[in-house]
């Protein structure tokens, strides 16, 4: 399969049928973040548990691209630390960002996302959830997290 059907396969699929979506009791954090250009939003919440995200779904409206990545993301940090998932949000970047980064096995579905590149207009629509995830992990206090915005 090449990687623009994998690509196409994998956004609509995800956001046909997002992951993880709805309200989670008991969060820790609950983090909005929003794209003004084009009028996504989204409510992640996340449950942590001494270093680790032992929970996580998110909320909110938005474009298949955008919707689709806050599915792919979830999927990818729920069980991983504050360091792995920031380090994936590095690499995760890098593969929206960046034309030399190349998806390799290790991403898994997430590798679907490099397709971003060539609609750079919206490369905002899939990194919004990655921002707003990295603000949540990089905050010292998950209950005063400032509103995320691409913009």
């Amino acid at each position: 399969m090449e990687l623009k059907d994998l690509y196409r396969d994998v956004i609509l699929d995800h956001n046909r049928t997002p992951r993880n979506f709805g309200p989670l009791e008991g969060a820790s954090a609950n983090v909005e973040g929003s794209n003004p250009l084009c009028g996504d939003r989204l409510t992640l919440h996340l449950r942590i548990a001494g270093d680790r995200i032992a929970d996580v779904k998110f909320e909110g409206h938005g474009c298949a691209i955008s919707t689709a990545s806050a599915s792919l993301m979830t999927e990818a940090i729920k069980g991983r630390t504050r360091a792995e998932a920031l380090e994936l949000f590095g690499r995760v970047h890098a593969l929206l960002t960046d034309d030399a980064a190349v998806p390799d096995e290790s991403l898994g579905k997430l590798a679907a996302l490099s397709g971003v590149r060539e609609f750079p207009a919206r490369v905002k629509c899939a990194s919004l959830c990655w921002h707003t995830l990295a603000t949540a992990l990089r905050s010292p206090a998950p209950e005063s997290i400032p509103a995320v915005s691409t913009e």
